[in-house]
């Protein structure tokens, strides 16, 4: 069955998507809910998890976060977990109104900066009934000092101090980029492997990508931590992916938060890098996902 566009209410913001029906179902089928990670829309490969999962008899809800691609939202281009955390929250209510939706079969499915959302939901709302995580942001505060030298931390607080006066002034927020092509230059994703994902992925698949998020996302990116919550996700079953040579969210972070997780729980480690599972390893990362759901889910 083809996908038909979607749209929800957030706390007053309109959030626009996907809805893939279960192709075979006799009636109501387990949903997965899916959203992307740090500043991605859904164009960047979202789709083919979902089409995976509905020609598997899963109905999949895809969805732009707030503040970009299709959603609504301002400012425009701000990551804030803790809404993107309540926002999903907002979409598993909203796929519980859809009549091919089994209210009582319900997943979560996360990458990267929404492999840590995924891990605070699952933790607090118990109407998941299955998450999967793949290559997850599990500690923004380990996370940034992996990826920055510690030298430069005092001078990015510095820049979230002056942004914060200038917002309370009234200034429009301030952008950084989300990815430069030189590694030492100013971006959210300093890492060359994220250069290379977003811009060729953005041209190809994604054209309403932008380079650009404010400076308040770092800022929030570093305040964030999913692993706090980890070890609440239990008793629901916990499949944890990450993969082996991430420099972006760094392998062993994920590792030892899945030492922090209890029963069910799953640990596959993926081949290459962070994005690797999105294009070459698709289907090492896809199918570990569709085995989980359809074990945990089935009636």
């Amino acid at each position: 069955m083809a996908r038909r566009d979607v749209e929800f209410d957030a706390e007053g913001v309109t959030l626009r998507g996907w809805f893939y029906p279960a192709e075979g179902a006799a009636g109501p089928a387990p949903t997965i809910v899916l959203s992307h990670g740090f500043s991605a829309v859904k164009e960047m490969y979202l789709d083919r998890y979902a089409e995976l999962f509905s020609a598997n008899g899963l109905n999949a809800l895809v969805y732009d976060n707030r503040n970009f691609g299709d959603s609504d939202g301002t400012p425009r281009q701000e990551i804030d977990p803790w809404a993107q955390v309540r926002d999903y929250r907002h979409a598993i209510t909203y796929a519980t109104t859809l009549p091919e939706t089994d209210a009582a079969r319900i997943g979560i499915w996360g990458s990267s900066y929404s492999g840590g959302n995924v891990l605070v939901v699952a933790a607090i709302d118990r109407r998941v009934k299955a998450v999967v995580s793949q290559v997850p942001l599990v500690s923004g505060y380990d996370n940034v000092r992996a990826l920055v030298r510690a030298d430069f931390l005092d001078g990015f607080r510095q820049q979230f101090d002056q942004d914060r006066l200038a917002r309370f002034r009234g200034d429009p927020p301030a952008m950084v980029p989300v990815v430069a092509e030189d590694p030492l230059a100013p971006s959210a994703l300093p890492t060359p492997d994220s250069w290379q994902w977003f811009t060729e992925t953005g041209k190809t698949r994604a054209p309403n990508w932008s380079n650009e998020v404010t400076l308040r996302s770092v800022e929030m990116f570093t305040e964030y931590n999913p692993v706090d919550y980890i070890w609440q996700i239990s008793p629901t079953p916990l499949l944890l992916l990450p993969a082996q040579n991430d420099v972006l969210t760094p392998t062993h972070l994920a590792i030892a938060a899945y030492e922090k997780a209890r029963e069910p729980k799953r640990l596959e480690i993926l081949p290459g890098g962070h994005f690797d599972a999105y294009v070459e390893g698709f289907e090492a990362s896809s199918n570990p996902a569709l085995a989980w759901f359809v074990q945990h889910l089935a009636p």
